[in-house]
């Protein structure tokens, strides 16, 4: 056999072998070696040790929910526009230009602020996480923060919406506003509102 056969034979001989080893050691990175991927250790309890199966869930008897035939008190609220909110046993309504408090535990009912006719009627309410203020969002754009206890406006968000405010949420101190315009702005209360 001349020299460059034999060069050429052991060549190939070791492309095949090293060929075999990066095969072999691909195969163990990749657990390939092993004939089962999940192994149980244990093997699961016989189906004779559970009691038998629940019934399907359209079988099992309904618990019946009791609803009074009777409210227990009845708020008249004329021009509700669906704006109420609770928080801490008082209920916020606000009826078109006037924002009322009902006291729950007392049954008293307290004017908080009405509206002027020009800055349209209360379209959203919302209680501060605490319950001592009161958020009012305005048909004509602007949302004016309230303290409850005292009946005094704390401060006026102007310019934050082009349209009336929808809807009103609070993250500790962030009031979030989403106006009809579908802008949703977030403003801290503490600072001093920019116009």
């Amino acid at each position: 056999m001349p020299p460059a056969a034999k060069k050429q034979k052991k060549l190939a001989l070791l492309i095949s072998a090293s060929k075999d080893a990066y095969r072999k050691g691909l195969a163990e990175a990749l657990n390939l070696n092993r004939t089962r991927i999940l192994a149980f250790r244990n093997k699961p309890p016989p189906l004779h040790h559970y009691s038998s199966p629940p019934p399907p869930l359209h079988q099992q008897p309904r618990r019946r929910r009791h609803i009074p035939l009777s409210c227990r008190k009845e708020l008249d609220a004329p021009g509700i526009l669906d704006d109420f909110c609770l928080s801490h046993n008082v209920l916020a309504i606000a009826l078109g230009h006037t924002l009322y408090l009902w006291d729950a535990s007392t049954a008293s009912v307290s004017e908080l602020v009405t509206i002027e006719e020009a800055k349209g009627p209360i379209t959203s309410i919302i209680w501060s996480p605490d319950a001592s203020y009161l958020a009012l969002g305005l048909n004509n754009s602007q949302v004016q923060l309230w303290d409850s206890s005292s009946n005094t406006k704390i401060k006026t968000f102007k310019g934050l919406h082009h349209s009336g405010v929808g809807s009103l949420a609070w993250n500790n101190n962030i009031l979030t506003t989403r106006g009809m315009d579908g802008k949703i702005v977030n403003s801290d209360v503490r600072i001093r509102p920019v116009v």
